[in-house]
């Protein structure tokens, strides 16, 4: 029961410094933009890069995936390279989180809309 009271102090001096987190915020999005990640499969067959906002930026497919005429496979393949990107892009996007709110003074976990 005691739970919720806990955050309500950061809560307050969240509300308080209000002007300072809406300005890290738009330095976070920023930043985010500048963050890549990279996913590959088949041995390096399918690679693709996606940034910090969660964009995908390039798909690169190696000569041995065009010569395969699997679409299926190549479509797993794609699938796969993309979702291991994005993976690490989240892992990336977290750990910025975590130091912007450290540095605001949040408690560790708080969820702030429009980062992940």
């Amino acid at each position: 029961m005691f739970e919720m009271f806990k955050n309500m102090g950061a809560m307050a001096g969240l509300l308080s410094s209000l002007p300072r987190l809406q300005e890290q915020l738009q330095t976070m999005q920023a930043r985010l933009g500048h963050i890549t990640a990279e996913g590959d499969a088949g041995a390096g067959m399918v690679r693709v890069k996606v940034n910090g906002r969660l964009e995908l930026l390039a798909v690169s497919l190696s000569d041995d995936a065009l010569q395969l005429q699997d679409r299926e496979m190549l479509e797993d393949l794609i699938r796969s390279a993309v979702n291991q990107a994005l993976h690490k892009a989240r892992e990336a996007i977290a750990a910025e989180t975590a130091k912007m709110t450290e540095t605001l003074g949040l408690p560790p976990g708080l969820k702030l809309p429009g980062l992940g």
